[in-house]
């Protein structure tokens, strides 16, 4: 691919004490985690909230469930959602987010319901990223990425939703993947390779992921890699009928993708933005996602040890999972951190 320059709108040293930092990436290995990095957004304030785990069944907010980082402090429509963290064999954090407020009016950031006109660009529209890296959780860089500057054929665009970052190990690169849809046209999965400093997008938008059937749509992609039969797992939301989580598989991080029609979760409300975690030094694997039409809004848990059968965990505090602090938590993601790394969190935010 040939190289894909991005328009950087911001890019600085931030930190939670909005102060620069030099601390450097430690790499660590499974055997060196002991707890487990939640990350959430809520509708109620945009923001970026976190939750510590040591058994990846039970977790605490931070900050008393208050934003760790608010959101009018980051992003071009003053709030973000959909927050996805990873941690990179560099030993980086790496943070993506959609930038984008769907109560801006309301709350006087702008004077339209959207940013651009909704029946010229949709539900929700936004035109970019919020992509932020850290060495210690403290400390953040940040770059606001908007893909409508990236040529002719981006102008368009309708929305850039569910960034999550992932090493591809075949090229060595990193990687971020988000839905992606032009103007108000059906909604696909994407990506791009990103620097290591994630501050640019490098190769324009590919498509990760098209759902089979053409008047029917898949958002919110979650990549995770089993390496006993060296497969690619993707969860996705499927627009096909009640939304719910289903799964293509993989020997490559771009696909070509096989297909399954099986859904994988137990709700029959609806829900969407999988995401599948490992439990530390177990073939376990957690399966969560957001309950959206429940009110008020839950995350539900499915538990698998092959990515075949999965078996209903249930939902936060209604099962084995539960949330000692906080509630209507909205599109999360886990990472490992050692036991370290949490009680400094802990004692941080205890400040």
């Amino acid at each position: 691919m040939k190289q894909f320059r991005s328009l950087l709108l911001t890019a600085l040293i931030l930190s939670l004490g909005l102060q620069s930092t030099n601390v450097q990436a430690k790499q660590y290995q499974e055997k060196d985690m002991g707890a487990y990095l939640m990350v959430y957004h809520k509708d109620a304030d945009h923001g970026l909230h976190m939750a510590i785990s040591f058994d990846g069944y039970t977790y605490t907010a931070l900050n008393d469930d208050k934003p760790v980082i608010a959101g009018d402090s980051i992003a071009i429509q003053k709030g973000i959602r959909d927050p996805h963290i990873f941690r990179a064999p560099n030993g980086y954090f790496y943070l993506a987010m959609t930038d984008l407020h769907i109560y801006a009016q309301k709350m006087g950031y702008r004077d339209t319901e959207w940013e651009r006109p909704g029946k010229e660009y949709g539900w929700g529209n936004n035109k970019g990223l919020v992509l932020m890296r850290s060495a210690d959780l403290i400390h953040w860089t940040r770059a606001n990425i908007d893909f409508t500057k990236f040529g002719k054929e981006y102008e368009d665009l309708g929305c850039v939703w569910a960034p999550e970052t992932t090493w591809d190990y075949e090229h060595n690169r990193l990687m971020i993947y988000y839905t992606m849809r032009h103007g108000t046209k059906m909604c696909k999965l994407y990506y791009s390779y990103v620097n290591e400093d994630f501050n640019q997008i490098e190769t324009k938008p590919e498509i990760l992921f098209t759902y089979p059937k053409a008047d029917k749509e898949a958002i919110d992609g979650d990549i995770s890699y089993t390496p006993e039969d060296s497969t690619y797992h993707l969860m996705y939301c499927s627009h096909d009928g009640t939304a719910g989580i289903k799964q293509a598989t993989s020997k490559h991080i771009t696909g070509p993708w096989t297909y399954i029609d099986d859904y994988c979760d137990f709700e029959k409300g609806g829900c969407e933005a999988p995401h599948i975690y490992k439990l530390i030094g177990q073939n376990k694997w957690l399966l969560m996602y957001d309950c959206y039409r429940r009110n008020p809004h839950n995350f539900g848990f499915a538990e698998t040890s092959n990515f075949k059968d999965f078996k209903d965990l249930g939902l936060f505090d209604k099962g084995i999972m539960k949330r000692t602090n906080f509630s209507e938590q909205k599109h999360g993601a886990v990472c490992h951190i050692t036991k370290k790394e949490a009680k400094k969190l802990e004692k941080y935010w205890k400040k």
